[in-house]
């Protein structure tokens, strides 16, 4: 499914004439580290109304010289980009969610088996490119410019989740709501 353009309202801005004119928003992106069957990082762009979504298990990287595997998963929602906390007793997708990263991104190629944008994240900036190389297989990898890191790990360096602060075992641990 290609990545449409957004034509969500944001805002308002004069047109050169005077006139009001709704502005789109720009299409959001969120990781979200999953502590599921196997801890894995959520990748999710919007397209439209829906979030096109990878398993990255070992997490993006700001090291261009690394490639991460990107296995795609059904499209979500974007109530469920906002998830955190801990999907209890489900038969899929049970442990606890952290919003690793958020921002907005900005698509710079898209063609079917591979999509260039820019991130504009707390953790994740500059640009990215997903490739496919198989039927099930996406790989992930950071473009080399001005935000790439070279030698980094993000994923250990900056464990917390950008909204609570916490990691996902400390939101393990904490009592949910409607759960003693």
């Amino acid at each position: 499914m290609p990545f449409p353009d957004n034509s969500r309202p944001c805002g308002a801005k004069r047109n050169g004439e005077g006139h009001t004119e709704a502005v789109a928003a720009p299409p959001r992106f969120v990781v979200q580290l999953h502590d599921a069957t196997t801890l894995h990082f959520d990748f999710r762009l919007q397209a439209g109304e829906v979030l096109r979504s990878w398993a990255v298990p070992k997490g993006p990287s700001l090291d261009p010289g690394v490639r991460r595997l990107a296995v795609p998963v059904e499209d979500h929602t974007l109530a469920a980009g906002e998830f955190e906390g801990v999907h209890e007793g489900q038969s899929r997708g049970s442990g606890a969610v952290i919003i690793w990263d958020e921002g907005t991104a900005e698509m710079v190629r898209d063609e079917p088996g591979h999509v260039s944008f820019v991130l504009h994240g707390r953790k994740l900036s500059g640009g990215f490119a997903l490739t496919r190389t198989g039927e099930r297989r996406w790989i992930l990898v950071k473009v080399r410019d001005e935000a790439a890191r070279p030698g980094s790990d993000i994923v250990t360096e900056q464990p917390a989740s950008v909204r609570s602060g916490r990691t996902w075992q400390e939101l393990r641990r904490e009592p949910q709501a409607g759960h003693p």
